[in-house]
């Protein structure tokens, strides 16, 4: 079964359980129970495949929680939370903590299935991204040492002369390793080469922090 196919459903109440899972496997979604989070957590050791749809009130471990556990374990998992009671700053804080939808019981049908197929959606996209981030990481790990300070001058904004003087080198010698730099990582032109570089970055914020 295709990861954007699996739901994991985490509810301490059999009935809200059991009728979500029936609803979800109506739409041919391969559903996996679970009656707390701890449970979910100590019998998945590797990538958590899909989304999770979790009650944000549990006995042993609350929806908040859970969402900080999983991040501390590094799961990147999608989680819809649902509430019996509407809070706000819960909500808030539940978005902040990195849930991708918080609904309020009672629920219909509708807005479930569309919560869940949203947060599929969102698997895909992350997965294409994912593909790029790791083709251009691969790209620029292809550069000598000289060309990747290059680039980061070129990406902080700073003309080829002030490259030139950082590096206590030409600015003909900066041409000639900016156009070598551009060929290998198969840009035209240095939009494109911003671009890549802040996709490959761990931190995109960084990579822009020294103006020129």
């Amino acid at each position: 079964m295709a990861a954007d196919r699996v739901v994991h459903v985490v509810d301490d109440d059999e009935a809200v359980r059991r009728s979500l899972a029936f609803l979800l496997r109506s739409e041919e979604f391969s559903v996996h129970e679970y009656e707390s989070a701890s449970q979910l957590l100590e019998g998945v050791e590797d990538g958590i495949p899909g989304c999770i749809v979790t009650d944000a009130r549990m006995p042993d471990i609350d929806g908040l929680e859970f969402l900080r556990r999983l991040k501390v374990r590094g799961q990147s998992v999608p989680v819809i939370l649902m509430t019996g009671n509407a809070d706000l700053p819960m909500a808030i804080w539940a978005m902040k903590a990195g849930a991708v939808d918080f609904i309020e019981k009672p629920f219909d049908d509708e807005r479930i299935l569309g919560a869940v197929q949203e947060a599929m959606r969102g698997l895909e996209q992350r997965k294409h991204r994912n593909a790029r981030v790791s083709d251009a990481r691969t790209r620029i790990a292809e550069l000598s040492e000289r060309e990747r300070e290059i680039m980061d001058g070129l990406v902080a904004g700073k003309p080829n002369k002030v490259i030139a003087g950082d590096l206590d080198i030409s600015p003909r010698t900066v041409e000639i390793h900016r156009a070598r730099v551009m060929a290998k990582v198969g840009v035209r032109s240095l939009p494109e080469l911003v671009r890549l570089a802040l996709l490959a970055a761990e931190n995109p914020e960084e990579a822009l922090l020294s103006g020129p």
